[in-house]
């Protein structure tokens, strides 16, 4: 990156008001005009009561849903499958469609032209776990998102764009081509500068912007710098969480806007373009912070839920006889993996065929699993109170 670049802002002593912002400038290329985005490595403030309103309960919830991930048995489980719908939906908003369920069938259980998008959201599952442990002996950087980027685009469709690397050619979003896009990034000459400035706005400590409004103002300055050939909203929506966990905002990895972001996809989409088209920093950060609230919100009383639904089917396990502990063997691997077979009760148990399927049986009888393919033959089961419980707030 080239940290001398003469456009680059320090923080040493700039401030900007939201009131004041000036979202940035069109540079001439060839035959079109890209966006140059002023840099946003300063301190900032603002007149707009409703941000400080929407800041502290911001951060209020934040806090209720941390704690409750530090002190709460099991969460470990839970939190995998906020993952699973993180990446899910997360790439649905790019145009990906997998459900829940599917991102744990082996592919050849899929139809082919589903296998792709499986890919996809399970390259984003490792891309994001991969992130969190690499987060234990590195700060939040540029290195790290590249790294997470890589491990996104691998295989299926990714592959040609440049995995792992910053774009070395002009891209643009909307439209289908330069002539008629409806927004066209930086030129890739220019990304290196405000990458560099991106990245110092994350630890500078010189500067008193809470982090929150550090994190709103990152999402929206990456996703218009926009550095990557592909794959650009899912590492942007990413960041969000990875700044959480690095500034010790969360102690685990809990917190993940796609749901919201995908439910109001057009005012997410608008917020954005109003910032840069209208220099309206304030609605953009108004927005993002109501769905942190929204998010923290939902997330806290969908693990309340699931203790509460842990401790019902323990016991209804427990209500199983001799087929109990067997039963605690499948019960643990559906809050683990909500999708199974006979052959899975088999693995796991060392039961025969026959007492396997005898023991799914029992636990469609109990409602923990739904037979979800309709054949007679190879028969795929769901945990399916498990997984709508992570669809509670979505409609």
């Amino acid at each position: 990156m080239n940290s001398n670049a003469t456009h680059q802002i320090t923080s040493k002593n700039v401030s900007m008001k939201f009131e004041d912002f000036h979202a940035g400038n069109y540079k001439q290329q060839y035959q079109y005009k890209s966006f140059l985005p002023t840099p946003i490595n300063q301190e900032w403030h603002w007149e707009d009561p409703r941000i400080n309103v929407l800041l502290a309960e911001a951060n209020r919830t934040l806090g209720e849903l941390n704690a409750m991930t530090t002190i709460a048995p099991n969460v470990d489980l839970f939190i995998n499958m906020h993952v699973a719908k993180e990446a899910t939906t997360s790439s649905r908003i790019e145009g990906t469609k997998t459900e829940m369920e599917e991102v744990f069938l082996d592919p050849s259980d899929l139809p082919p032209k589903r296998r792709d998008d499986q890919i996809e959201v399970r390259n984003y599952i490792d891309a994001l776990n991969t992130a969190i442990q690499d987060l234990e002996r590195l700060p939040l950087s540029l290195r790290l998102l590249r790294n997470t980027h890589a491990i996104l685009m691998r295989g299926a469709r990714g592959e040609s764009k440049a995995p792992g690397e910053f774009r070395k050619s002009q891209n643009w979003i909307g439209g289908t081509n330069l002539s008629d896009a409806a927004f066209i990034p930086p030129h890739h000459d220019d990304i290196g500068a405000m990458l560099d400035d991106l990245e110092a706005f994350w630890h500078n400590e010189t500067i008193q912007v809470p982090h929150l409004i550090r994190i709103a103002l990152s999402h929206y300055q990456f996703e218009t710098i926009h550095p990557f050939l592909d794959g650009n909203g899912r590492i942007g929506r990413l960041l969000i969480t990875l700044y959480l966990v690095n500034h010790g905002l969360l102690a685990k990895p809990s917190l993940y806007l796609s749901a919201q972001l995908e439910k109001h996809r057009t005012e997410y989409y608008d917020a954005l373009s109003r910032a840069r088209a209208s220099n309206d920093i304030g609605q953009w950060c108004r927005f993002f912070l109501q769905a942190v609230i929204d998010t923290a919100t939902n997330g806290k009383e969908t693990l309340e839920r699931l203790f509460t639904m842990k401790q019902e089917h323990d016991q209804l396990v427990l209500g199983l006889g001799r087929r109990a502990e067997n039963g605690a063997k499948l019960l643990a691997y559906l809050y683990d993996n909500p999708v199974m077979s006979v052959s899975t009760a088999m693995n796991l148990t060392g039961l025969s065929k026959n007492s396997a399927r005898d023991l799914v049986r029992e636990f469609e009888a109990l409602g923990l699993l739904l037979e979800a393919t309709g054949h007679k033959r190879n028969r795929i089961y769901v945990f399916p109170v498990y997984l709508s419980a992570f669809k509670v707030g979505e409609d």
